[in-house]
This record gives C-alpha cells, structure tokens and sequence, in this order.
C-alpha cells in the first residue's frame, strides 16, 4: 500500500496511452464521463460541458486535461479545445505546471504552451503516473530511482529502489526491501526500516511492522502502534483501518471514530466516506452515520461535490444527498 487513494474516476485500458490522474490530487470543476465507448465531461450539475468523443481522457488538472484521440495524446482546456495537439505516444496529467509525455519508449516533460522542458530520456519509478511535486520530480534511470527539478537536472541521484513523488516535505524511498523518508536535499531523514510503508498525508504515514500496521509523525516517531491489518493515509483527518476483515476509521491519535464494522471502505473526502455493506456500496458522514444508503455495485470518495458509483458496469455520478447527478451508462 505504498500509495493509497483512488487513483482514477473511471478504469483505462492496461495499454492505455493516457497515465491516470495522480492519487490523491484535487479535481477540476468538470468530472469526465463515458458514453457510448467515447469520454466527454460534464458539470457538477450534470450537464454536458464536452461532448464524448475522445478514445481515452483522464480529468482535468491544472486547467488541462490529457485525452487520446487516433491513438494520440493530447491536451484540451475547459471548453474542449485543443491547446496542445495530439501528438504523444502517451501522456499524464500536468502537475506544478508540467506534464510527463512519452515519446516511443521514453519519457519527459513539455509545459502548458507544449514546449519541451525535459527531454525524453527518463522512465516511471513505479504505476503512478511521473509527476512533479514540491519543484521535484522522481525518476527512474540506470535501474534507479532519483529526483530531477524543473530543468531537468537530477538534483538527488538515481540511488534508490523505489521512490514516490514527494509529499508534506517527505518523499517515500526504498532500499533492499525495506521502506524510508527523505526531505527535499536527499538527505535520509527516517532510515529504511519498514516492511512497508505509505507517502505522508495530513503528517502521518502508515507503516507496517512485523506484520502490523501503524503510524509515524514525520520526525519518524510511532504516533499510533502497529496494530492493523491494514491501513491507508490520512484524509480530512481520519484514516481507514481494517481489524479481523472488517473496516473502520481512527484519528491521528489512533482513537476509533467509526467502528470497524464495513466489508470494505474507501477514504473520506468532504466529509463523506463510501462503505460496503452487504455487497453494496453507500456513503457514510464522520460519525458513522449511513447518509446515502448501501445500493451500488461499487463507489469511490467524493471529488469535491460529486462521487463516482457503478451501477452494473456503467458508472455514473451522485451529490453529496445521493442524487444521481449523471445516470450510469457505458
């Protein structure tokens, strides 16, 4: 579980050409959609904003979002126009201002006018999509990983095994099979000691030891004893926690908010949290609360005011009450 939340609203092809969003990233104003096979996004109300009409898309970031069309990358703005045409053999979304774009079996990144910064030469260190975070970007080269800013430089070399893009001053690294921190010079800030271990959110980190899941401050000190089956990262100060198969939430002190009771759940994101209760899926306010009753086939957070839920195999959304904004359909 070395990066936890949802990583995109609807699933892409295995080959696909677009890199999904960055888990865990906020939104745009827009939520994509498909619709007869083609992607198109609406408004928080629902209403069709961009026509489906693309092959593969993921949403929007930074006012663009990446989209395939003819077996191409591309970028569109809010209003569905090409400000960036399809050109790349893949792509993923912008973040601090720059996009990764793949050009044959390499990558590298191109600004918001699709001017190349960065050279192709790098490759991903993980699934996540490369991404900048904090001006540091973490690559693979040579079979390691290592961080390049804004030019392209390689500011902390490629030494690692794994990393994850940085996040609250802290990136994950990893070294001969165990997990540690690094802040922005490289430096090891919290020494790779951990069977595994999650990127920091909200000032914790979910660690795992000898078989058991807790929590760290970002001084590396044990905030909550290992004592979870699993465990995933904070989010709007609760997180996810699962006990003898079933799941529940805590606070940064470790307390129990929401009992484990669920047969699964995922993160809470504007104060409401989707859960499975006898094979269906609802949503649940902070208290435990059910809010939106148990009815999907499958649901995932909110992202800001709408959340994304299947019904059969078409996906739809609903508001914060439940209502079906856009009706599922494939």
């Amino acid at each position: 579980m070395r990066w936890t939340a949802f990583a995109a609203l609807i699933s892409l092809a295995a080959c696909s050409r677009i890199e999904p969003a960055r888990p865990g990233e906020q939104r745009g104003g827009l939520f994509l959609i498909r619709q007869n096979g083609r992607y198109g996004f609406v408004n928080s109300r629902g209403q069709v904003r961009i026509p489906p009409q693309f092959e593969q898309a993921a949403p929007f970031t930074d006012g663009l979002a990446v989209v395939a069309s003819s077996g191409r990358a591309g970028y569109i703005d809010s209003t569905g126009k090409y400000v960036i045409n399809p050109q790349f053999d893949g792509a993923a979304p912008f973040s601090d201002g720059l996009a990764a774009v793949r050009t044959g079996g390499a990558w590298g990144f191109i600004d918001k006018r699709g001017a190349v910064v960065i050279p192709a030469r790098f490759q991903p260190p993980t699934a996540a999509p490369l991404s900048f975070s904090d001006g540091l970007a973490a690559v693979g080269e040579g079979g390691h990983v290592g961080f390049i800013d804004r030019t392209g430089k390689m500011v902390i070399p490629a030494q690692f095994d794994f990393a994850l893009p940085f996040s609250d001053e802290r990136a994950l690294i990893g070294m001969s099979g165990r997990y540690g921190y690094i802040d922005k010079t490289g430096k090891v800030v919290i020494n790779p000691q951990f069977e595994d271990a999650s990127s920091f959110f909200e000032d914790r980190a979910a660690v795992r030891v000898n078989g058991k899941w807790g929590y760290i401050d970002r001084a590396g000190k044990m905030a909550v004893n290992p004592q979870f089956d699993t465990a995933r990262v904070f989010s709007d100060g609760l997180a996810l926690v699962t006990v003898a198969g079933r799941t529940g939430f805590i606070d940064k002190d470790g307390k129990i908010v929401v009992n484990p009771q669920f047969e699964e759940a995922n993160d809470f994101r504007d104060g409401r949290a989707p859960v499975r209760v006898g094979g269906r899926w609802g949503y649940i306010d902070r208290t435990g609360k059910m809010v939106i009753p148990p009815q999907f086939d499958d649901a995932r957070p909110f992202s800001p005011d709408l959340a994304p839920v299947q019904v059969g195999s078409a996906w739809g959304y609903v508001d914060r009450d439940g209502k079906m904004i856009w009706s599922p359909r494939v």
